[in-house]
Formats: C-alpha cells, structure tokens, sequence
C-alpha cells in the first residue's frame, strides 16, 4: 500500500512543471544581485512654527531665544524607497515620498548617504526621478516589459518599509488594469506585503528586472493586507524619459470627452462586442476638432493601436508624440472612417465647469405621458427652457418624466432633451414613436439616445 502511494505522489510531482511550482532555491540569489540597486529615501520640511507666543526682536541679546519660544523652525521627515535605474546616479521614487520636501537623501545599501537633486515628479502617475553624485559608478537594474507579466507570475519587492531597509516580501501578480482613482491608472495588482516605506520601490520579475514601481496599497488598518499595485514598468519607464530630457511630462492631448461603451450600447451602434470609446463632447480649440471629429463618434483605434474602452484612450493619447500626425479610425453613425489628427500637448492642469449633477424639479408635472421607454416626454418651448434650465443650443424632446421601473431609470434624467433616437434627430412625440419601434424591432433591442444633459451630450441605451 506504501508503495502504492509514494508511486502516486512521484507521479504528480513529474507532472508539476518549474512555472507552476515555487522556486525550490528561493530568491535568494536575486535578493543579492538586486538589493545594492535599491535604495532608501528620506525628506526633510522647513515648517514655519508659531505658536503665539512673544518674540524678541532682531538685534536683541535674547534674540538666540526665539527658537525656544515657538518661532523658529520645525523639520519633519519622512521615508521610502527607490531604485537607481543608472549607473551615473539616476534614482526612481514615488512623487508623495518626496513632495514638498526641501531637502532629500539617498542612502544606499552599503550605508553611505547622499544629499539627491530632484530632477522632475509627475503628480499624475505618482513618479519621481532624482539624481546622487558619487565618483565611482552605482549598481543599476532595468525595465522589464510590464505588457508580457501574467497574472499568476512571481514577483519580488525590495524596500524600506517602516525604515527597515533591504527588506523583501515575495508574491504573485493578483490582478492587471486595475483603476483606483486617477486618470491614468492601469495598475499592476499583487499580493506581496507592501507596507509604509515601501512606496517608490521597485517591483522585481524573476528575470531581475523592474516590472513595477509600489505605490499604494489597499488596507483597512494601515498595513499589508495583501493588496498592493504597482505602476506598470511600460508607464513608469516612459514617464521617467520625459522627466529625463525636460525635467517635466509632456502629454499629448486630442480635446474630447468620451464614454464607455457597454454590452446594450454594443448592440445599438452594431458592434459584435463592447469596445471603443465614444465621443460625448468635442473641444471646440482642440486637435480633434481641427480634424472634423464629431460628437457621437465611436474611437476604434489611434495610431494603429486598438481603443478596447473609454478608460484606455487617454493613456493611448497622453503617451503620444507631441505634435504627430495620427490616423484615428472611428465609426460615425455605422459608417468606418480615419481621420488624420495632429496632437497637441496636454496643459496639465484641473478645473473646468461641472455639469450639475440633478436638475430641479419645479412644481407638478402637467406632461402629457408619451409612455415611450419610460419616458414622459414633450417638444421643447420657451416655458420648459426656463423650467428645466435647459442649454440653449439643445433641441428635440425634454424628459418631463421617468418611470422607476423602466429600463432608462438611472440612464435618462429630467431635463435631458432627447435630440437623437438610433442616430435620427426628433422633433415630434409621433416621429420618436416609430423610430423606437424600427430601432427596437420584434426582439425588443436596445435603442440609443442621444442626449444632451446641460449642454454635453450623453449617450444612452434604453430597452423597451
């Protein structure tokens, strides 16, 4: 019976390949090879302090005093990690670990400190790049090809966390593309312990290369829970360039907003599956709109490279050249067309108006109930303008009324005026009518919408 069963067990274990199984020698020859090009990050921050407590004046004996007294400086620090990416000295960090710093220093992994020039940060990606001088050259390690990690795949980090230097933690990709909040976002997700100190450190691939740079975490008590992300190195070692050769980023930008294309939408514009990202507004100033790019327009591919979804293309767009000439394939109203854009540079900065997130509503609804979707619907007047606030350059049908247990309850607000059905422009309850029942058809298929919601345009799918 004994025989039996160690017969089974060396037969499952000839049928574990090396990439399934964990690494029997460990990662310790990596740890040796990688730990010199990691290194430590502190800051330091002059904070005026005042405390409201009475001074001396400038000149006076008891003048050395004043600091006792609450009015001189107070500095604080802070700690985290980073990699040198090049022998002459050049180092990679998280922006937060270094913001508002006034002072920053390198320690390396044989204990020396050095006094760090920051070269350029970029708040978007959450990236850094410093610069130590020393006489003889520094261990360096390169970008790996973060599009070729797996989920799945073993990776390593080496950091600082809790100012306990030359840490490592071992772990696997959980996840790619993950989205937390910013406008770039395509995060590598792992399940390695990261924890403070460890941002701006590298994530290593069992080759010994950066796939990744740890930036944040997700934890209800402050510390690894197992749900970490890394800027991918593709993002990461382009963003570093630009910071490299202008001190700064320089985004390219093609002045649209666009939105997600979903499964019901999908059917609508006659696509197999979701894919795209469609134009919900074009900027009047932009590239786009020097290259007759219209609202309503469905970005298939920019520059040869597919657009899977609305949350994809600004990357696409932002790591393009400044000033190329693209081909951008979009399908407008289900016809395929290219169009040849130039782009412009991106001015990074935040604001602009934001359309009201509800519109009022102003006394009884004395509508006549189309009944059409769910929709109360009636042909825009003066009186229903002013009533709903409605932009002046809108035109067609104004939702007066949306039933809770329709499909467009969620989708279609009050005040939105339904200029479009299935690419048709309205202008009579009459007309909408029949083109909803020629778009739907016998199997009742999702209708589109073209809305415009306080002067932006919003597209919708509706099912009957």
């Amino acid at each position: 019976m004994m025989r039996a069963v160690l017969a089974i067990l060396a037969l499952l274990a000839m049928t574990i390949t090396p990439s399934q199984a964990q690494p029997v020698e460990g990662f310790a020859d990596l740890a040796e090879r990688l730990s010199p090009a990691v290194v430590n990050i502190s800051t330091a921050q002059t904070v005026a302090r005042n405390d409201g407590l009475p001074t001396f004046p400038p000149g006076s004996p008891l003048e050395r005093f004043n600091d006792l007294l609450g009015d001189g400086p107070r500095i604080t620090g802070s700690l985290g990690s980073g990699f040198i990416i090049d022998a002459s000295g050049l180092v990679v960090t998280n922006n937060h670990v270094i913001d508002d710093a006034d002072e920053v220093e390198v320690t390396l992994s044989d204990g020396r400190t050095l006094a760090a020039e920051i070269i350029g940060r970029d708040a978007a990606t959450d990236l850094a790049l410093l610069r130590v001088q020393t006489r003889e050259p520094l261990p360096a390690v390169n970008w790996a090809d973060s599009d070729a990690a797996r989920v799945g795949d073993w990776v390593i980090a080496i950091g600082n966390p809790f100012g306990l230097g030359g840490s490592l933690s071992a772990g696997v990709i959980s996840a790619r593309g993950r989205e937390i909040g910013g406008r770039y976002d395509d995060y590598i997700q792992t399940d390695v312990a990261i924890n403070r100190g460890n941002s701006g450190g590298p994530m290593f691939d069992m080759d010994g290369d950066v796939v990744g740079v740890n930036t944040a975490i997700y934890s209800p008590t402050g510390t690894s829970v197992g749900i970490s992300f890394s800027i991918p190195s593709n993002i990461a070692h382009g963003v570093i360039q630009q910071l490299l050769e202008f001190g700064e980023t320089r985004r390219g930008w093609l002045g649209v907003n666009v939105q997600t294309v979903d499964a019901d939408m999908a059917v609508a514009l006659g696509l197999g599956s979701p894919r795209g990202a469609l134009v919900s507004q074009v900027n009047s100033e932009g590239p786009a709109a020097a290259a007759g790019m219209q609202v309503g327009d469905l970005i298939l591919a920019f520059d040869g490279r597919p657009v899977p979804d609305d949350r994809r293309l600004p990357r696409i767009v932002a790591e393009s050249a400044v000033g190329a000439r693209v081909n951008v394939d979009i399908l407008r109203r289900g016809e395929p067309l290219v169009l040849e854009v130039e782009i412009a540079r991106l001015e990074e900065e935040d604001g602009g108006a934001q359309a009201p997130s509800g519109l009022p509503n102003l006394g009884e609804d004395s509508a006549f109930h189309a009944g059409l979707l769910g929709l109360t619907l009636e042909p825009l007047n003066e009186a229903l303008r002013r009533r709903w606030r409605i932009h002046p350059d809108a035109d067609g049908l104004v939702v007066t009324g949306v039933d809770p247990s329709s499909d467009a309850s969620g989708k279609v607000r009050e005040g939105d005026v339904v200029e479009e059905i299935a690419w048709t422009s309205v202008e009579s309850l009459d007309q909408a009518r029949q083109i909803v029942e020629e778009a739907a058809g016998s199997a009742n298929a999702p209708v589109l919408l073209t809305l415009n919601r306080a002067g932006q345009f919003i597209f919708q799918t509706v099912r009957p």
